[in-house]
């Protein structure tokens, strides 16, 4: 690891054959990663990262947690994949533990898919099979609402709600019936819910708290409760996208458990990214027996879905949350981080946002992608979403020395980056 924030070098012959393919990331060469061990990472050359992305939220453990591996070990050797036409003791057990996390009710289903989009896609379909018993005699249309400045996926139903024009536009026509809704403007959706001009009634909303994509963008608390009480008035099914927020990352379970965050529950939650610290797994809790009952076999599925290894991941990765105290713990790490970065005092940085282990730096600035070119050189992983944003989301191991580490990297930053 490089020491007070020095370059760290490349080897630029081993690079060299990726450089004839054009492999670059904001303008330097593509970084070949080889190997981790907790909170950092190694690439091909040698050079040793803080990773404090966690693989967009995913690596909940870090990497080559000894728990997670044993797990992953262990059930490689009794069955990795068994077809979704049979189920397995891991599967049957995480969904159980899923629901009593999130304090779903009885009869509530786990739906296991292999992505936070799929998870999306499978939230959206049953969307669509609860808003056709809501059609009049007259077969008027449902309508789902979303939310500008969501983001829930680039399959061809996820991206139907996501909003950012630029990846929306050159697929469309998406999806029909799904409507765009200003974020956090009560009033706005309240309009959208009584529109009446044919479009025919709500089914659902489906909506991030804290809208990751966007900048790290947490929603009011009163409008998420709003928003809870206007899907009620309507009979419409409130559906909280937890991809990024999920398994403990802003301090609690699932983000919609916090106060601050509008501690309401919705009728569907999909979740993915660190559920298995690592494995590819993501999926959807649909709140109580009738509108389960919505899904029947064959309804939805998906070939490697629930699949015991990736059931055996998650499994170990919520064990090591539980018995370590890491959503606690991502509640006291996360405001150390944002009053630490805060108190650099560096002008680059306008405010920090966030809650838990989700966080974001908001830049004086349009340079944030040549900030993540130059924290990288220094050895700090992170990402930009926006061209004003840095985004956090380390391990959910991080400890306040690695919280410190970053903290002085990210001190030394400079003003002068070149603008985007």
């Amino acid at each position: 690891m490089a020491t007070e924030a020095q370059p760290l070098g490349q080897d630029a012959a081993w690079l060299g054959k990726y450089d004839d393919v054009h492999m670059h990331v904001f303008g330097t060469p593509l970084r070949v990663l080889d190997h981790g061990q907790g909170m950092r990472v190694w690439d091909v050359d040698g050079n040793e990262y803080l990773d404090f992305l966690a693989g967009i939220a995913v690596n909940a453990l870090g990497y080559a947690h000894p728990d997670w591996c044993e797990a992953v070990a262990q059930q490689a050797q009794r069955a990795a994949h068994v077809s979704n036409y049979f189920a397995t003791k891991p599967q049957i057990e995480l969904a159980t533990k899923l629901i009593e996390l999130a304090g779903a009710p009885q009869g509530s289903h786990v739906y296991f898919g292999n992505s936070g989009a799929e998870a999306n896609e499978a939230a959206l379909k049953m969307a669509k099979l609860y808003g056709a018993t809501l059609q009049t005699d007259d077969a008027r249309p449902y309508r789902i609402l979303a939310l500008t400045h969501g983001f829930h996926g680039r399959t061809m139903g996820a991206l139907s709600a996501t909003w950012k024009p630029v990846i929306r536009t050159p697929f469309e026509p998406l999806v029909p019936n799904i409507e765009f809704v200003e974020a956090n403007d009560l009033d706005a959706m309240g309009a959208a819910f009584a529109t009446d001009d044919g479009k025919g009634p709500v089914a659902a909303v489906i909506m991030e708290l804290i809208q990751g994509e966007a900048g790290v963008l947490p929603l009011d608390a009163e409008y998420i409760r709003g928003v809870r009480a206007l899907c009620d008035e309507h009979n419409a099914l409130m559906i909280v996208d937890e991809v990024q927020t999920g398994m403990g990352r802003t301090g609690a379970w699932f983000a919609f458990q916090r106060d601050d965050l509008g501690g309401i529950t919705p009728d569907i939650v999909t979740f993915a990214k660190g559920v298995a610290g690592g494995f590819p797994m993501g999926g959807m809790i649909s709140f109580g027996e009738e509108l389960s009952a919505l899904f029947s076999p064959g309804t939805h599925g998906s070939t490697f879905a629930g699949n015991p290894l990736g059931a055996a991941a998650a499994l170990a990765t919520i064990g090591v949350i539980e018995r370590e105290g890491l959503v606690a713990q991502a509640n006291e790490r996360g405001e150390q981080l944002r009053t630490g970065i805060m108190a650099t005092d560096n002008p680059l940085f306008a405010s920090v946002r966030g809650r838990g282990l989700l966080n974001a730096i908001v830049l004086t600035r349009p340079c944030a992608h040549a900030a993540v070119g130059w924290a990288l050189d220094h050895g700090l992983i992170i990402n930009a979403p926006s061209p004003t944003v840095l985004r956090l989301a380390p391990p959910l191991i991080a400890s306040e020395q690695d919280i410190n580490e970053a903290i002085g990297i990210l001190a030394l930053m400079p003003n002068d980056l070149a603008t985007e």
